[in-house]
């Protein structure tokens, strides 16, 4: 993993996110493999993302975050609600190019 995000480069982020919608949706069952690994090729391709969950409860739903930063080895931009701002270098062609920190 890289070095961790400043806070102005987390700013920068999430007002590049503001715009964008969720792209993946996760469901009352939670991550799955089968997501998480769609998860991957989508942060492969955009870098930065919105994430959704539909869990009922805040502990569920909270536990469910975690999972998905620590599967997903993003790192987390910011938190609104129900919906985590994911960011990870793509691997291949990297499309963000971010402020110095």
């Amino acid at each position: 993993m890289s070095t961790p995000l400043s806070n102005a480069q987390k700013r920068y982020l999430r007002g590049l996110a503001h715009d964008i919608k969720p792209i993946i949706l996760v469901g009352a069952k939670g991550p799955s493999e089968a997501l998480l690994a769609e998860l991957d090729s989508a942060l492969e391709r955009h870098e930065l993302l919105k994430v959704k969950y539909a869990a009922g409860d805040r502990e569920t739903r909270d536990s469910w975050m975690e999972q998905t930063v620590t599967a997903s080895k993003a790192e987390l931009v910011g938190r609104i609600g129900n919906i985590l701002i994911l960011f990870r270098r793509s691997k291949d062609k990297p499309l963000i190019i971010l402020p110095k920190a």
